[in-house]
């Protein structure tokens, strides 16, 4: 899903590969896996030229990347409740560090 945000964001599958340290040639086979596993495309590409090349994202990309980023913050939000559950306090609370006064 970065790859998807890289291409949304940069407007290229190269851009978004260079972003993402990867290889242009790894980008779009991953794009090209991503398209395949949808009913319709995730990301559309066109040739360069004039009007220049580049890629973006189809609504059903946008639909894609919008409901995976909610299901994302609704499984760390889950997670931080279970953590908190089990830690039987926040697990963002900081924990005071020990004293070494030598008092003991």
């Amino acid at each position: 899903m970065e790859l998807l945000a890289a291409i949304r964001d940069v407007g290229s599958i190269s851009g978004a590969a260079r972003r993402m340290q990867m290889s242009y040639r790894r980008a779009w086979l991953l794009v090209e896996t991503m398209n395949s596993c949808f009913q319709h495309p995730l990301v559309v590409t066109a040739t360069g030229g004039r009007a220049g090349g580049g890629a973006h994202l189809t609504p059903e990309g946008e639909k894609v990347l919008e409901g995976y980023t909610a299901m994302m913050r609704e499984i760390d939000e889950i997670a931080e409740r279970y953590l908190a559950s089990l830690l039987g306090s926040s697990p963002l609370t900081p924990v005071p560090p020990e004293s070494s006064s030598g008092s003991e």
